[in-house]
């Protein structure tokens, strides 16, 4: 076989083994970026004007305002269905900032495995576990009945989870919690939000402000504004 017929030969070989691997099935699976979903934005002025809030149980969103401006929104987790949170037009009437639940927990074991992530006060405790009751952080009361906000986890964006508490991002609700007041107004409808469940945008960006970081678990930090400019971030 001459030189360019052995060259024409290892040519179309090495081309049919790299169309043979190009089209095989993968062995390793690729591995794509989860998204993140922005959890909250603050952007409270800090000046005159009453909080106020709306939670839509439809978007399952919460929107802030001091007086007729708007200074935040967050998700939040409402009651799951068997444990609805009623619509209605509240007051906060108790704020204490370390609480956790009389009535709902988790079971775990010696080494601190959950083995049951919702059990509850009542229910006989398994032998070798413990009961651990659930916190509920920046507790703000809405009714005498046990229901109110409170920081927790929001596990699917849009979506109810809690016993009929109104769950805000926890790595947020301090901000909150030190703006309202005893007597702070709060509004919980089936109205949708002004964002509609999709509330992933932030605001425009004011000229040389720095992007507000997102974190790795979907939230983002809060930012402070005194007229129109940012002048701290959390």
């Amino acid at each position: 076989m001459g030189y360019f017929h052995r060259l024409h030969f290892a040519s179309v070989l090495l081309l049919s083994t790299m169309i043979f691997v190009s089209c095989g099935v993968e062995t390793r699976p690729s591995v794509s970026r989860r998204s993140t979903r922005v959890l909250h934005h603050w952007y409270d002025d800090g000046g005159d004007g009453k909080v106020s809030i709306h939670i839509s149980l439809s978007d399952q969103i919460a929107e802030f305002k001091r007086g007729d401006r708007e200074i935040g929104w967050c998700y939040v987790a409402t009651g799951k269905e068997g444990h609805d949170t009623a619509p209605g037009t509240y007051k906060i009437t108790e704020k204490v900032l370390d609480k956790y639940s009389n009535i709902y927990g988790w079971f775990e074991d010696e080494f601190g495995n959950v083995t049951d992530p919702d059990a509850q006060a009542k229910q006989k405790v398994p032998v070798g576990m413990v009961y651990v009751p659930a916190p509920m952080p920046c507790w703000m009361r809405l009714t005498s009945y046990g229901i109110g906000m409170h920081g927790g986890v929001i596990p699917e964006p849009g979506a109810p989870a809690s016993h009929g508490c109104i769950r805000l991002p926890r790595e947020f609700v301090q901000s909150l919690f030190d703006v309202v007041v005893v007597g702070t107004p709060v509004v919980i409808s089936n109205e949708p939000s002004n964002r509609g469940n999709f509330a992933t945008d932030l605001p425009a960006q004011q000229p040389n402000m720095r992007p507000i970081r997102e974190i790795g678990d979907g939230s983002a930090q809060s930012v402070t504004y005194r007229d129109g400019v940012p002048v701290s971030y959390q």
